[in-house]
């Protein structure tokens, strides 16, 4: 059986990292994804990527297929219109403006196609004074308060190993929007205008923090929090340079974790980890005896306990960990070369519409030919079409 979402068609003219990757997940529950890029686009490259530099895109591209239109030409009017009538979604991820320009509103799209749903990722929003000023991941982060309260006391704030920002808070609160949207027009024929700023969904993600501060006044501090090192809760050096992760906030965790270190004189029974007495000591003891064993070692000790410990793993260590492969999170995609190549996989289990990976990403213009035809093209006007360069590879 096909995905949840099959039947859903999508056009994706976004770029670079977050509408990609929320497309990707579209197309992963069944959607047809239709991809527009620009001619001699190279796809989704990340800066100073080195091997394979397109990995990047064939994993974001994954089941769409791709035309590369120039929108900038006269002639490609037609193929756009065309697109917009035969979708029910559209997704951009320009600055405020730029759709306009190029002729394809919310307002163009919808005298086209008056169900579309319309949605418009950006960094800042479609409004406010920063709607036109670039930014990026930690730009965001910044601004939303989370980088004031990350990082080490002495050390200040740090840049994440992820992309926090463009994928919480913009990819999946842009599926979130176009599946509400979608919802919505199920039950009343109405298509709407999604707006997605990536910093309003960096803003929403101080759930704790966030709240206690529009609660109490309380401003959050780096190393001061009970989730950013101000208990035990944190991450400790081993004899042998590697980490391990400590997070047993409750009693019952507490508890057996200061067991298994042997250091159950630092908490009183039944005291959460937030109120032990004097946690910089006890974090220091707590580093010390960590410390004093390898990895392998405290992996081996902690088998027998539940404490909500586990060791901090690099990538390979992910791919290879026996919950990463029971949960088949690594998946092999046709590469269209009679191969395939492994990609993480979508990470929502269903009971009945799994998710699909039809090939991985294709090249810009791939299917010009195939796409155009579909929308009514001949084979003499898709010539044309080449010849005026409203389309191209």
């Amino acid at each position: 059986m096909s995905g949840p979402l099959q039947g859903l068609k999508v056009l994706d003219f976004s770029t670079l990292l977050p509408g990609p990757y929320a497309t990707m997940m579209l197309a992963d529950l069944g959607a047809e994804v239709t991809r527009v890029v620009a001619p001699g686009r190279a796809g989704v490259r990340p800066p100073g990527a080195g091997g394979k530099a397109n990995f990047l895109d064939q994993t974001l591209a994954r089941s769409k297929r791709c035309i590369a239109v120039n929108m900038k030409e006269p002639a490609s009017r037609e193929i756009i219109e065309r697109l917009v009538k035969s979708h029910d979604i559209l997704v951009e991820q320009f600055r405020p403006g730029v759709m306009a320009r190029l002729g394809w509103s919310y307002d163009d799209a919808r005298k086209v196609n008056p169900g579309i749903i319309y949605a418009a990722l950006t960094g800042y929003g479609q409004d406010g004074p920063m709607r036109d000023r670039a930014g990026h991941d930690l730009n965001y982060l910044a601004l939303s308060g989370i980088v004031s309260y990350t990082g080490r006391e002495a050390e200040g704030p740090a840049p994440y190993g992820t992309q926090v920002a463009d994928i919480a808070a913009g990819s999946l609160m842009l599926v979130i929007g176009i599946l509400a949207a979608a919802f919505h027009r199920e039950k009343t024929g109405e298509g709407q205008f999604v707006d997605v700023a990536m910093l309003d969904g960096s803003i929403a993600l101080n759930a704790i923090a966030g709240s206690d501060f529009l609660t109490n006044g309380r401003v959050p501090q780096r190393e001061a929090e009970m989730l950013n090192g101000g208990c035990l809760y944190d991450c400790y050096r081993t004899s042998d340079g590697e980490y391990l992760s400590v997070g047993g906030l409750e009693p019952k965790f507490l508890a057996d974790f200061l067991a298994a270190l042997e250091l159950s004189e630092l908490a009183p029974p039944n005291a959460p980890m937030a109120m032990m007495p004097n946690i910089p000591e006890a974090k220091k003891k707590v580093a010390e005896k960590i410390a004093s064993k390898t990895l392998a070692d405290w992996i081996e000790i902690f088998a027998r306990h539940d404490a909500c410990v586990e060791p901090v793993i690099d990538m390979k260590g992910v791919t290879e960990h026996r919950q990463t492969q029971a949960r088949q999170m690594v998946v092999e995609v046709d590469d269209g070369a009679g191969g395939t190549a492994r990609q993480f996989a979508h990470p929502i289990k269903f009971s009945e519409t799994q998710p699909e990976y039809r090939f991985i990403g294709r090249a810009p213009g791939a299917d010009n030919d195939a796409v155009l035809a579909e929308l009514g093209f001949s084979a003499d006007e898709i010539a044309s079409l080449a010849e005026k360069r409203a389309i191209g590879g």
